[in-house]
Parts: structure tokens; C-alpha cells; sequence
């Protein structure tokens, strides 16, 4: 089978950010499938581009099966609104041109959000007459609408007007996470159009009695309890609430609170740290994906948390699977789906979201019962490997792609490139 992927923030393992894509479409291509990926010239994370002048779009060397264009973006790194929608609408129209010159496709995969991109893999199955699957990773507009990002009555209308389009229009959809099933269903979605691929993790890439001696030793922490956070620091990542434990635990000085990735509010979390000198709080650079089992050695514990939001209750974040493969307890800001995988595996602490007492009470208590820490460590990683190993996902994926070509009433198609 022939995959023509639509996803403008895919991230390769020399990256930072999230490597779902790459590790589903590296399983599919292992077996037998060919996989092509229009991605960003631009990293999402960090802003830094791919290629030193802007182009239509350049060609990756192929890697582990997976053939990655990387197409025009306009560069518009954590600047103002309008100035992130022209970053969509560009690669949207990029990856739409670059899309027609791609042959033999059998089915077009899209993904959201950026939920423009839909469009854009919609129209080059439509055009190419085959199966469109669509892939809800979050659920714009809504999670938008909710931190204030989205306030134009218009604009909302539209929003929420392109999204149900696009999940009529689809011939499967697939989600990350089960919270957004009541979502869809309110929005006339048949669970019969509806699949799951939650978010997971390749276990095998993490070592759980790593202890990260070597990135300890460049931090300065060798002595340290370490608490730390790995992904973006933007708006929804409610990253102040932290330095709030942190304030409160200062006067701790076992207890070190790391920062590592990146985001529209990073300089804001760094000076007002400055600002409260705090002393235990470290801010780390976006590490490529492929260090990050490092990076989480290096830790005793690991923090998860988003802005008390209600549709944040339905998410998956990425980053709590890879800390239970790292062997490591979570103490999780979040409440919803995730909560019950935490609460189920026995591998972490909720505490509620926004409260960064509850917050820094729980560091506290695993840095002085260190018994608890290595059972919540060995439970959490035990039980994300029985249940959300990633080639168990990327099996269900190709079981679904597979029944939508075989039930596909499109004839394959041949372009140019």
C-alpha cells in the first residue's frame, strides 16, 4: 500500500517534539507499505528551518522506509495570530502543490491540528480518487476557543464549520485518545467512522535503570531530587504553576526542578524566575527526540501538566507515556483520560491542576519515600508496556488503512512527481 501523509509539525528522531508519526510510518513501512510525508520546512518547537532558502520543497534522505518532503512554510515562530494562520494557509497550498506531483498513492492520510492541513489531504484524495483518513490529535477549534486563543465570533463559526466538514467528508477518522469520542459523537460522527490509535510508546528505546549520571553531572544536579518537565512551554502548558512549587520548595535543597523543551512563553517562565530567584528551577534547551531517554534518566521524577481547562480532561499527552517508559512516577497536573491510565497503572500522583501547593507536596513526598518512588517507577513502566506499546498501535493502524483501501470504491491512482 502507497501512504501519502499530510502532517506540517512531523517530527524525525533528530528533532524535538513528538515522533508518533515517524514510529507508526516506520512500522508500516517494515511491513511492505510505502510511506511519503509532507512535512514543514520549519520546526514547529524551536522555528529553526530545514533548508537555508526557502522552496517549494526538498527531499530528505530516505529514512528506515519513510520518504519525507519537507514543503514552503512561512516562518511565523510564537509571533501573533495572524501571523501563525499565514503559516498554515502556506503549507497548506505547499503541501497541496507538492501532494499532486506525488504518484501512486492508494490512500491519504491527514492530520490535525493544524486542522487546515485536513483540507489539503481531503483535496489530494479527492483529487487522486482515494480513501481520505483523518486524524484528530487534538480538538481544534475547541481546545483553541478555551484558552482565549480563538475569540472571533466569525472565525469561530468557520472553525467549527471546517471541522465538522472535514469529519463528513472523511472516509475514516482515527483519534489519539478516547476522551474525544463523546466529542465527535456530539458532532454526528457514527462510531462506526470512528477508529482508535491512542498515543503510546516505543518502550524499547527507554532503559529504566538509567540514572542519567552523565546529564546530571552537566547540570550540576549529581547530589539532587529532580523534578523535572520535558516539552513545550506555551500557554496551555500552564508552566508557571511550577515555578509556584518551586517558590515553595526552595528552601529545600535536595529538591531541583528541571525545564527541558521549549515555546512562546519560555522567556516569560525564565525571567520571572530570575525575577522570584529562584534557585532550584534549571531551564534546558529542546533536546532531539532521540536523546530523550537521556533526558528522562536523568530524573527522579516527572511533571505533567496543562491549564485547568475542561476538553484538556480528553487528551493524551505524549509525554506521560514516555515517562512511564523511562521508569519513572509521574506527578500529573492533569485530570480526564490520562488520570485514570496514572491511577490505573499505579505509576504516579495526580494532584489537581492549577494548585501548585498539591503540586509541590507530591514532589516533596516522593523525594523523602524513595520506596514509593521505584514502586510507582516500576508499575508505570510495567503497565505502558502491556497497554501502550507503540507497534501494537501501528498494527491497528494498518488494519484500519488496510480495510479502507479494500473497501475503497476509488481506483488506485498514478501521478508524476
Amino acid at each position: 500500500m502507497r501512504i501519502l501523509l499530510i502532517h506540517q509539525v512531523f517530527v524525525s528522531p533528530d528533532e524535538p517534539g513528538g515522533t508518533r508519526h515517524y514510529e507508526l510510518s516506520r512500522y508500516l513501512a517494515q511491513a511492505g507499505h510505502h510511506v511519503t510525508i509532507l512535512a514543514s520546512q520549519v520546526t514547529y518547537l524551536t522555528g529553526a528551518r530545514s533548508v537555508e532558502r526557502p522552496q517549494l520543497a526538498t527531499k530528505e534522505e530516505t529514512r528506515d522506509g519513510i520518504s519525507v518532503w519537507r514543503c514552503f512554510t512561512y516562518a511565523a515562530l510564537h509571533r501573533s495570530f495572524a501571523h501563525r494562520v499565514a503559516a498554515f494557509f502556506s503549507f497548506m497550498l505547499s503541501s497541496f502543490l507538492v501532494g499532486l506531483r506525488v504518484r501512486e498513492v492508494d490512500l491519504v492520510w491527514g492530520t490535525s491540528p493544524p486542522i487546515f492541513q485536513g483540507l489539503s489531504a481531503l483535496a489530494l484524495a479527492r483529487v487522486k480518487r482515494v480513501p481520505f483518513l483523518f486524524e484528530v490529535r487534538d480538538l481544534w477549534p475547541t481546545f483553541a476557543i478555551d484558552l482565549g486563543v480563538l475569540r472571533s465570533p466569525l472565525l469561530i463559526a468557520l472553525s467549527r464549520g471546517l471541522e465538522k466538514f472535514l469529519y463528513r467528508a472523511a472516509d475514516q477518522i482515527i483519534v489519539n485518545s478516547p476522551g474525544f469520542l463523546p466529542h465527535l459523537r456530539a458532532c454526528g460522527v457514527p462510531d462506526s467512522k470512528i477508529g482508535v490509535v491512542a498515543n503510546g510508546v516505543d518502550a524499547a528505546k527507554f532503559d529504566p535503570a538509567n540514572r542519567g549520571e552523565a546529564l546530571r553531572r552537566e547540570w550540576g544536579l549529581e547530589d539532587k531530587f529532580v523534578a523535572l518537565y520535558a516539552g513545550a512551554h506555551g500557554l496551555a502548558n500552564d508552566l508557571g504553576v511550577v515555578l509556584d512549587a518551586a517558590r515553595i520548595l526552595d528552601g529545600e535543597s535536595n529538591i531541583a526542578f528541571v525545564l527541558v523543551g521549549d515555546g512562546k512563553e519560555k522567556v516569560n517562565l525564565i525571567r520571572r524566575a530570575q525575577a522570584a530567584a529562584l534557585t532550584n528551577v534549571h531551564f534546558v534547551a529542546a533536546q532531539p527526540k532521540e536523546r530523550m531517554p537521556q533526558v528522562l534518566a536523568a530524573a527522579d521524577v516527572c511533571i505533567a501538566i496543562l491549564k485547568n481547562i475542561p476538553m484538556f480532561t480528553t487528551t493524551y499527552p505524549n509525554k506521560v507515556f514516555d515517562y512511564m517508559a523511562a521508569g519513572r512516577p509521574t506527578v500529573l497536573a492533569i485530570d480526564g483520560v490520562i488520570r485514570q491510565v496514572i491511577e490505573q497503572s499505579d505509576g504516579g500522583v495526580f494532584v489537581p491542576p492549577g494548585n501548585p501547593r498539591a503540586l509541590a507536596d507530591a514532589v516533596r513526598a516522593y523525594s523523602q519515600d524513595r520506596s514509593l518512588c521505584q514502586r510507582h517507577a516500576q508499575n508505570a513502566r510495567a503497565f505502558v508496556v502491556e497497554h501502550f506499546a507503540r507497534d501494537k498501535q501501528a498494527r491497528e493502524l494498518e488494519r484500519i488503512v488496510t480495510q479502507m483501501t479494500l473497501k475503497s470504491a476509488y481506483p488506485s491512482s498514478v501521478c508524476s512527481i
